[in-house]
Protein backbone atom coordinates (compact mmCIF):
# COMPACT_ATOMS: atom_id res chain seq x y z
CA UNK A 1 0.00 0.00 0.00
CA UNK A 2 2.74 2.68 1.09
CA UNK A 3 4.84 1.54 -2.15
CA UNK A 4 1.76 2.50 -4.41
CA UNK A 5 1.14 5.95 -2.63
CA UNK A 6 4.98 6.74 -3.36
CA UNK A 7 3.95 5.91 -7.01
CA UNK A 8 0.84 7.96 -7.33
CA UNK A 9 3.01 11.00 -4.84
CA UNK A 10 6.29 10.68 -7.38
CA UNK A 11 3.56 11.01 -10.61
CA UNK A 12 1.99 14.10 -8.95
CA UNK A 13 5.06 16.18 -8.22
CA UNK A 14 5.77 15.35 -11.91
CA UNK A 15 2.80 16.54 -13.29
CA UNK A 16 2.99 19.74 -10.67
CA UNK A 17 6.80 20.01 -12.61
CA UNK A 18 5.30 19.76 -16.05
CA UNK A 19 2.26 21.72 -15.17
CA UNK A 20 4.63 25.14 -14.51
CA UNK A 21 7.11 24.55 -16.47
CA UNK A 22 3.70 24.21 -19.35
CA UNK A 23 2.19 27.40 -18.22
CA UNK A 24 5.21 29.19 -18.30
CA UNK A 25 6.42 28.54 -21.79
CA UNK A 26 4.17 25.47 -23.70
CA UNK A 27 5.80 22.60 -24.63
CA UNK A 28 9.45 24.21 -24.63
CA UNK A 29 9.00 25.23 -20.73
CA UNK A 30 7.86 21.74 -20.15
CA UNK A 31 11.12 20.31 -21.62
CA UNK A 32 12.84 22.94 -19.61
CA UNK A 33 11.62 21.81 -16.40
CA UNK A 34 12.32 18.68 -17.22
CA UNK A 35 16.13 18.67 -18.07
CA UNK A 36 16.16 21.06 -15.14
CA UNK A 37 15.25 18.70 -12.47
CA UNK A 38 16.74 15.93 -14.70
CA UNK A 39 20.06 17.53 -14.27
CA UNK A 40 19.50 17.80 -10.67
CA UNK A 41 18.85 14.41 -10.24
CA UNK A 42 21.78 13.17 -11.81
CA UNK A 43 24.11 14.92 -9.63
CA UNK A 44 22.43 14.38 -6.47
CA UNK A 45 21.84 10.46 -7.78
CA UNK A 46 25.64 10.70 -7.75
CA UNK A 47 27.25 12.98 -5.38
CA UNK A 48 24.71 13.45 -2.56
CA UNK A 49 26.47 10.59 -0.05
CA UNK A 50 29.88 11.85 -0.12
CA UNK A 51 28.29 15.60 0.60
CA UNK A 52 26.31 13.98 3.43
CA UNK A 53 28.84 12.55 5.23
CA UNK A 54 31.73 14.60 4.70
CA UNK A 55 29.06 17.34 6.00
CA UNK A 56 28.66 15.62 9.49
CA UNK A 57 32.56 15.12 9.21
CA UNK A 58 31.32 10.80 9.40
CA UNK A 59 34.58 8.74 9.92
CA UNK A 60 34.68 5.42 8.51
CA UNK A 61 34.55 2.39 11.10
CA UNK A 62 35.63 -1.29 10.84
CA UNK A 63 35.31 -4.47 13.27
CA UNK A 64 37.86 -2.77 15.82
CA UNK A 65 37.20 0.52 15.98
CA UNK A 66 33.06 -0.37 16.22
CA UNK A 67 33.18 -3.99 16.81
CA UNK A 68 29.05 -4.33 18.46
CA UNK A 69 27.64 -1.87 15.41
CA UNK A 70 29.81 -3.79 12.91
CA UNK A 71 29.18 -7.15 13.84
CA UNK A 72 25.34 -6.25 13.50
CA UNK A 73 25.48 -4.87 10.46
CA UNK A 74 27.42 -7.67 9.30
CA UNK A 75 24.48 -10.13 10.73
CA UNK A 76 21.32 -8.35 8.88
CA UNK A 77 23.33 -7.61 5.72
CA UNK A 78 23.49 -11.39 5.69
CA UNK A 79 20.25 -12.84 6.64
CA UNK A 80 18.97 -9.75 4.25
CA UNK A 81 21.53 -10.96 1.18
CA UNK A 82 22.36 -7.09 0.94
CA UNK A 83 26.19 -6.08 0.12
CA UNK A 84 28.06 -5.22 2.85
CA UNK A 85 27.78 -1.23 2.99
CA UNK A 86 30.01 1.13 4.60
CA UNK A 87 29.83 1.91 7.93
CA UNK A 88 30.28 5.70 9.44
CA UNK A 89 30.57 7.06 13.10
CA UNK A 90 29.67 10.77 13.74
CA UNK A 91 31.27 12.18 16.65
CA UNK A 92 27.95 13.63 18.48
CA UNK A 93 26.23 13.28 21.88
CA UNK A 94 22.76 13.35 20.45
CA UNK A 95 21.68 9.76 19.20
CA UNK A 96 20.44 9.36 15.73
CA UNK A 97 21.47 7.57 12.46
CA UNK A 98 20.64 7.44 8.60
CA UNK A 99 21.18 5.35 5.56
CA UNK A 100 22.73 7.26 2.06
CA UNK A 101 24.18 6.24 -1.23
CA UNK A 102 22.59 5.62 -4.64
CA UNK A 103 21.96 1.73 -4.49
CA UNK A 104 22.89 -1.22 -2.39
CA UNK A 105 26.23 -1.51 -3.71
CA UNK A 106 26.77 1.92 -3.45
CA UNK A 107 25.71 2.32 0.63
CA UNK A 108 26.83 3.74 3.59
CA UNK A 109 25.33 3.25 7.22
CA UNK A 110 26.15 6.28 9.22
CA UNK A 111 25.41 6.03 13.32
CA UNK A 112 25.91 8.79 16.19
CA UNK A 113 28.35 8.39 18.96
CA UNK A 114 25.31 8.66 21.68
CA UNK A 115 23.47 6.38 19.89
CA UNK A 116 25.87 3.72 20.14
CA UNK A 117 26.40 5.27 23.88
CA UNK A 118 22.61 4.87 24.68
CA UNK A 119 21.06 1.89 23.03
CA UNK A 120 21.72 -1.57 23.68
CA UNK A 121 23.04 -4.13 21.16
CA UNK A 122 19.18 -5.71 20.53
CA UNK A 123 17.86 -1.98 19.70
CA UNK A 124 20.98 -0.90 18.24
CA UNK A 125 20.04 -3.99 15.72
CA UNK A 126 16.54 -2.85 15.19
CA UNK A 127 18.10 0.62 14.14
CA UNK A 128 20.43 -0.94 11.28
CA UNK A 129 17.38 -3.14 10.43
CA UNK A 130 15.49 0.07 9.68
CA UNK A 131 18.40 1.63 7.64
CA UNK A 132 19.06 -0.89 5.67
CA UNK A 133 15.47 -1.69 4.83
CA UNK A 134 15.69 1.81 3.40
CA UNK A 135 19.05 0.94 1.50
CA UNK A 136 17.07 -2.73 0.19
CA UNK A 137 13.77 -0.22 -0.98
CA UNK A 138 16.20 2.28 -3.03
CA UNK A 139 14.48 4.82 -0.48
CA UNK A 140 17.39 7.24 -0.79
CA UNK A 141 16.83 7.24 -4.81
CA UNK A 142 13.24 7.82 -3.98
CA UNK A 143 14.20 10.30 -1.64
CA UNK A 144 16.68 12.00 -4.08
CA UNK A 145 14.24 12.58 -6.82
CA UNK A 146 11.03 13.44 -4.76
CA UNK A 147 13.74 16.68 -3.26
CA UNK A 148 14.74 17.31 -6.48
CA UNK A 149 11.74 17.78 -8.27
CA UNK A 150 10.35 19.84 -4.89
CA UNK A 151 13.40 21.97 -5.46
CA UNK A 152 12.30 22.27 -9.44
CA UNK A 153 9.02 23.34 -8.98
CA UNK A 154 10.29 26.15 -6.13
CA UNK A 155 12.66 27.21 -8.51
CA UNK A 156 10.55 27.72 -11.60
CA UNK A 157 7.82 29.23 -9.11
CA UNK A 158 9.95 31.90 -8.36
CA UNK A 159 10.97 32.49 -11.67
CA UNK A 160 7.16 33.08 -12.19
CA UNK A 161 6.58 34.89 -9.42
CA UNK A 162 9.70 37.42 -11.01
CA UNK A 163 8.01 37.42 -14.31
CA UNK A 164 4.34 38.31 -12.47
CA UNK A 165 5.86 41.11 -10.36
CA UNK A 166 8.00 42.98 -13.02
CA UNK A 167 6.59 42.04 -16.47
CA UNK A 168 7.44 39.50 -19.11
CA UNK A 169 6.40 39.68 -22.97
CA UNK A 170 6.75 35.70 -23.00
CA UNK A 171 4.25 35.75 -20.50
CA UNK A 172 0.93 35.38 -23.35
CA UNK A 173 -1.34 37.67 -21.02
CA UNK A 174 -0.93 35.35 -18.19
CA UNK A 175 -2.84 37.31 -15.16
CA UNK A 176 -0.13 38.65 -12.55
CA UNK A 177 -2.45 38.00 -9.57
CA UNK A 178 -2.81 34.05 -10.82
CA UNK A 179 0.83 34.01 -11.26
CA UNK A 180 1.70 35.14 -7.75
CA UNK A 181 -0.72 32.54 -6.51
CA UNK A 182 0.42 29.98 -8.12
CA UNK A 183 4.42 30.77 -7.64
CA UNK A 184 3.01 30.95 -3.61
CA UNK A 185 0.55 27.90 -3.61
CA UNK A 186 3.00 25.12 -6.05
CA UNK A 187 6.05 24.75 -3.92
CA UNK A 188 3.71 24.27 -0.53
CA UNK A 189 2.15 21.78 -2.67
CA UNK A 190 5.18 20.29 -3.86
CA UNK A 191 7.10 20.09 -0.32
CA UNK A 192 3.64 18.40 1.32
CA UNK A 193 3.85 15.89 -1.87
CA UNK A 194 7.67 15.46 -0.58
CA UNK A 195 7.06 14.89 3.31
CA UNK A 196 4.09 12.49 2.73
CA UNK A 197 6.49 10.17 0.48
CA UNK A 198 9.56 10.40 2.90
CA UNK A 199 6.58 9.55 6.11
CA UNK A 200 5.26 6.41 3.87
CA UNK A 201 8.85 5.38 3.23
CA UNK A 202 9.43 5.54 7.07
CA UNK A 203 6.69 3.66 7.72
CA UNK A 204 8.50 0.75 5.16
CA UNK A 205 11.12 0.49 6.93
CA UNK A 206 9.89 -0.09 10.36
CA UNK A 207 7.95 -2.88 8.97
CA UNK A 208 11.40 -3.86 7.00
CA UNK A 209 13.17 -3.65 10.18
CA UNK A 210 10.35 -5.29 12.16
CA UNK A 211 10.60 -8.68 9.06
CA UNK A 212 14.34 -8.35 9.06
CA UNK A 213 15.07 -8.85 12.68
CA UNK A 214 11.65 -10.62 13.95
CA UNK A 215 11.68 -8.32 16.56
CA UNK A 216 9.51 -5.48 16.26
CA UNK A 217 10.05 -4.39 20.54
CA UNK A 218 13.81 -3.71 19.73
CA UNK A 219 13.04 -0.90 16.95
CA UNK A 220 9.96 0.31 19.39
CA UNK A 221 12.10 0.48 22.52
CA UNK A 222 14.74 2.84 20.13
CA UNK A 223 12.27 4.71 18.56
CA UNK A 224 11.25 5.53 22.09
CA UNK A 225 14.43 6.61 23.50
CA UNK A 226 15.49 8.45 20.36
CA UNK A 227 12.44 10.60 20.46
CA UNK A 228 13.24 11.32 24.49
CA UNK A 229 16.65 11.94 24.14
CA UNK A 230 16.09 13.92 20.74
CA UNK A 231 14.06 16.63 22.64
CA UNK A 232 17.16 17.56 24.51
CA UNK A 233 19.06 18.70 21.11
CA UNK A 234 19.38 18.16 17.62
CA UNK A 235 22.45 16.98 15.33
CA UNK A 236 24.69 19.41 14.75
CA UNK A 237 24.94 21.10 11.50
CA UNK A 238 21.34 19.27 10.78
CA UNK A 239 19.29 21.18 8.24
CA UNK A 240 15.70 21.08 7.07
CA UNK A 241 17.33 19.64 3.73
CA UNK A 242 18.57 16.39 5.14
CA UNK A 243 16.41 15.98 8.06
CA UNK A 244 14.37 13.58 6.15
CA UNK A 245 17.24 11.15 6.21
CA UNK A 246 17.34 10.17 9.90
CA UNK A 247 15.73 7.84 11.63
CA UNK A 248 14.22 10.58 13.90
CA UNK A 249 13.61 13.69 12.17
CA UNK A 250 16.16 16.06 14.54
CA UNK A 251 14.11 18.53 14.59
CA UNK A 252 11.02 17.08 16.92
CA UNK A 253 12.67 18.66 19.86
CA UNK A 254 11.79 22.07 19.13
CA UNK A 255 9.31 24.00 20.35
CA UNK A 256 7.84 25.24 17.48
CA UNK A 257 5.00 23.07 16.47
CA UNK A 258 4.16 22.89 12.63
CA UNK A 259 1.38 21.26 10.79
CA UNK A 260 1.86 17.40 10.20
CA UNK A 261 1.54 17.63 6.69
CA UNK A 262 5.28 19.24 6.86
CA UNK A 263 6.72 16.65 9.06
CA UNK A 264 9.64 14.58 7.09
CA UNK A 265 8.70 11.71 9.88
CA UNK A 266 5.78 9.98 11.05
CA UNK A 267 4.82 10.83 15.05
CA UNK A 268 6.39 8.72 16.93
CA UNK A 269 3.05 7.02 18.30
CA UNK A 270 1.94 6.13 14.63
CA UNK A 271 5.39 4.32 14.54
CA UNK A 272 4.71 2.92 17.58
CA UNK A 273 1.18 1.62 17.07
CA UNK A 274 1.98 -0.16 13.55
CA UNK A 275 4.67 -1.81 14.65
CA UNK A 276 2.73 -3.26 17.38
CA UNK A 277 0.25 -4.92 15.13
CA UNK A 278 3.18 -6.85 13.83
CA UNK A 279 4.00 -8.43 16.89
CA UNK A 280 3.29 -12.36 16.48
CA UNK A 281 3.25 -11.98 13.30
CA UNK A 282 6.82 -11.80 12.24
CA UNK A 283 10.15 -14.09 12.92
CA UNK A 284 13.54 -13.61 12.19
CA UNK A 285 14.47 -13.62 8.48
CA UNK A 286 16.22 -16.69 7.25
CA UNK A 287 19.61 -15.82 4.93
CA UNK A 288 18.74 -14.67 1.89
CA UNK A 289 16.47 -11.95 0.11
CA UNK A 290 12.69 -12.63 1.63
CA UNK A 291 9.49 -12.24 0.05
CA UNK A 292 8.99 -9.23 1.85
CA UNK A 293 11.19 -7.44 -0.80
CA UNK A 294 10.38 -9.32 -3.57
CA UNK A 295 6.55 -8.71 -3.53
CA UNK A 296 6.30 -5.28 -2.00
CA UNK A 297 9.87 -3.26 -2.83
CA UNK A 298 11.50 -4.34 -5.68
Amino acid sequence: MEQIKTFILLGSLSILLVFIGGYLGGQTGMLIALLFAGGMNFYAYYFSDTMILKHYNAVEAGPREAPMLYRVVERLVERADLPMPKVYIIHDHIPNAFATGRNPQHAAVAITTGLLELLNEDEVEGVMAHELSHVGHRDILVATVAATIAGAVAFIANMLQFGAMFGSRDNRGGNPILMIAMAILLPIAATVIQMTISRSREFMADEGAARLTGHPEWLQSALIKLTNYNARGEVHGATPENAHMFIISPFDGKKVSFANWFRTHPTTEQRLERLEKLKGRVTPMERGRSKLYERHYV
